[in-house]
């Protein structure tokens, strides 16, 4: 019996957009580590190509649906949904995958149901805690209907691993975190020795509400400190108005959406991440990987995975303003503390190794590809 050459499979990865966001450069990143080990890749995104922020290799495919679009009447809101699923279903056949990745809780949803009947094994993927994160009833009771219809289910922390059990059968659920991408380094010589750093969605999620005030409240203005908050979104306004009215006007800024926020951390003293809730925080990964003396709130369900306490970061309790702000003047107060944690902090880099979580998810495909067929038929 002769054997056939085995073939690798084509992954199509499906997320909404690649706006500037932690799961759009986890999935251009995957896609391009993909297309340069030899792997057939493909990206769709909802969106257009306008809202890209990530570049993509040349060996990687692109589709841009340019899904969106308004519209006040009920009725052609419910055409618009239905014509959206049965766009997005073609575009997938038209791409003849072997298996599709799906990223973030809503895009799962449209993907799994514009896949069913098709015989396209779908694995989706949630990038953040889907315990705290509000989608709304109706995408909550969508994503438990047809979740099970996935051959499995990604999360980044067994916390999260525990929700997924109750709503996929327990052998469909992967854990596989986030990894550190190669970023340069630079001398803690050359660092600003006054910047407080943060980066992330201007979202309630994100805390910097809370980090504004545990800034005020830890004197950093009057110390010659100054806090930068890099990231864009809905919280902006009252993020501003917050900082003037505690009198840091001048000590708070809020640059916006930056191209490659490494160039700031490889310059800053200290990072914050302040948030109420996470999935696995890529810009914590990577301030420490740059050798960024980091600060984090002990929210659900990432940073306490990867800070340890004392020895290469300072972990505080989550929405809590007063250990945050003393966090702050611990660090702001001690150089030699400073150096020590960065010193550490850079350990990440080898725990989470893009090679060894990217050979998971090289893992899991490969069983997913193997196993033929679909829970979507």
């Amino acid at each position: 019996m002769i054997k056939t050459a085995r073939r690798d499979p084509h992954i199509l990865l499906v997320i909404s957009s690649l706006s500037a966001g932690g799961a759009e450069r986890v999935l251009a990143e995957m896609a391009n580590w993909w297309a340069d080990h030899g792997r057939r890749v493909t990206v769709l995104t909802l969106s257009g190509v306008d809202q890209d922020h990530y570049t993509l290799n040349p060996g990687v495919g692109r589709i841009a649906l340019n899904y969106w679009g308004k519209s006040l009447n009920p009725w052609k809101i419910i055409d618009k949904r239905v014509r959206r699923i049965l766009k997005l279903r073609r575009a997938v056949l038209s791409t003849a995958p072997d298996l599709v990745v799906s990223f973030m809780d809503t895009t799962n949803v449209r993907t799994l149901t514009a896949l069913v009947g098709t015989g396209i094994p779908v694995v989706v993927s949630e990038r953040t805690d889907p315990r705290c994160n509000p989608v709304g009833r109706f995408w909550v009771v969508s994503r438990r209907l047809l979740y099970p219809l996935s051959k499995a289910l990604v999360v980044q922390t067994e916390p999260v691993a525990q929700w997924a059990r109750e709503v996929v059968p327990s052998c469909r659920v992967a854990v596989i975190p986030n990894f550190v991408r190669s970023l340069p380094e630079r001398e803690p010589a050359e660092r600003d020795t006054s910047l407080i750093l943060s980066v992330g969605r201007l979202g309630i999620e994100k805390g910097h509400d809370l980090l504004i005030r545990a800034f005020a409240e830890a004197g950093g203005a009057q110390k010659g400190w100054h806090l930068t908050i890099l990231g864009e979104g809905g919280e902006r306004g009252n993020l501003e108005d917050l900082a003037a009215r505690l009198g840091l006007g001048g000590s708070v800024s809020l640059p916006g959406t930056v191209r490659e926020p490494a160039e700031w951390m490889r310059m800053a003293a200290v990072f914050a991440l302040p948030s109420r809730f996470e999935g696995f925080p890529n810009a914590l990964l990577e301030a420490m990987a740059c050798g960024c003396a980091v600060i984090a709130a002990d929210c659900p369900s990432a940073p306490a995975l990867i800070v340890r306490n004392g020895t290469n970061g300072l972990l505080v309790p989550a929405e809590h303003v007063t250990a945050l702000s003393s966090g702050l003047e611990r660090l702001m107060a001690d150089e030699k503390l400073r150096l020590r944690l960065g010193a550490e902090a850079r350990g990440v880099k080898e725990d989470y190794a893009q090679e060894a979580v990217m050979s998971r998810w090289d893992t899991l495909v490969e069983n997913v590809f193997s196993e033929g067929g679909t829970g979507n038929e």
